[in-house]
């Protein structure tokens, strides 16, 4: 098929980088089981660095990022798939080392493919995209660990980002009392609108100095900062608390002792949203259509833009200018 259309391409050759809007056709495109017409992508923090000359995401030029797509199948070689069928991918090596989102047509491994659960529309899938996906597979792994709503309070780190706009609501969508942390004095109304009960600041979990054992505050936490804010969380978790970290975007390095550990039994749980199993994938897409579904999720969390507006939606997510979700209409 010569059919053309647009995509965000990046091109590195020797020291010279470059980015923007090219057109296609679907012969450019990588041989795989499925093609789709992709209908929305997302933007995430690992696009943005997808987007940079040393951004250490791309491995092999020219290339298509977008770690998110939700589109409707317009070809298939998979029996599982049939032309018409409105599906999501996220993970796996989409956008990493396998041509993304950001394009109007994608050709995907069928084994990467979600089937759009009912109550869910392909907007909606994106506002989630794989941020929202870590959120949901953060909360399953506390409740897993025993956590409930009962265990008392929860804090959110990152909170106006991708993964923290979508924890702060799952977790109050569910009854969760949550705590979310900012640095963005001027988001406070917009996490109480999703749901964050008392806000504070990154200073108030980290301060001047880590203590082994600080104050027992929270039952739980979502993480998806890491660094000196993991080190802080873990030394005030309550007895038999558990953080679930899922990013880094304060450092890979984790400074902490034993003692949380085997004096209050606090846990790290760590979450892994590009290779988790197919069966658990489906189960909390399911969820994310119904019990985890917040009010707010177009309102408020989604941000729609254009592909044209997609280099600065790069920019801003970058530098940590972005909040909720950017959704990308192709």
């Amino acid at each position: 098929m010569e059919k053309k259309f647009r995509a965000f391409v990046v091109n590195k050759v020797g020291d010279n980088f470059q980015s923007g809007i090219q057109q296609l056709n679907l012969n450019d495109l990588p041989d795989s089981d499925v093609t789709i017409r992709v209908q929305y992508s997302s933007v995430n923090y690992k696009d943005g660095l997808a987007s940079i000359p040393n951004g250490k995401i791309v491995k092999t030029y020219p290339f298509i990022p977008g770690i998110d797509l939700a589109g409707i199948v317009v070809d298939s070689k998979d029996a599982r798939f049939r032309e018409g069928d409105e599906v999501i991918v996220t993970s796996y090596e989409l956008g990493v080392s396998h041509f993304g989102g950001f394009s109007e047509y994608a050709r995907v491994p069928g084994d990467w493919i979600v089937p759009l659960p009912k109550g869910m529309t392909l907007k909606e899938a994106m506002v989630y995209g794989t941020a929202g996906f870590t959120a949901a597979l953060s909360i399953y792994h506390l409740e897993k660990h025993g956590i409930t709503p009962e265990s008392g309070e929860v804090l959110v780190t990152g909170a106006t980002g991708g993964v923290g706009s979508m924890a702060v609501a799952m977790l109050a969508k569910k009854g969760y009392n949550v705590v979310a942390s900012t640095g963005k004095e001027s988001e406070h109304r917009y996490l109480q609108e999703l749901g964050a009960k008392e806000i504070i600041s990154r200073e108030e979990i980290v301060g001047e100095k880590i203590p082994p054992l600080g104050k027992q505050r929270w039952a739980a936490a979502v993480d998806p900062v890491g660094g000196k804010t993991l080190a802080a969380i873990v030394s005030q978790l309550k007895y038999n608390g558990a953080v679930a970290v899922s990013g880094l975007t304060g450092g890979s390095d984790v400074s902490t002792t034993v003692f949380p550990f085997i004096l209050r039994g606090v846990s790290i749980l760590g979450v892994d949203s590009v290779y988790c199993p197919m069966e658990i994938r489906k189960e909390l897409w399911q969820q994310m259509a119904t019990d985890l579904k917040p009010a707010q999720l177009l309102e408020t969390i989604g941000h729609e833009i254009s592909l044209d507006e997609l280099p600065n939606a790069l920019q801003s997510i970058l530098a940590g200018k972005a909040k909720g979700r950017y959704v990308v209409k192709l």
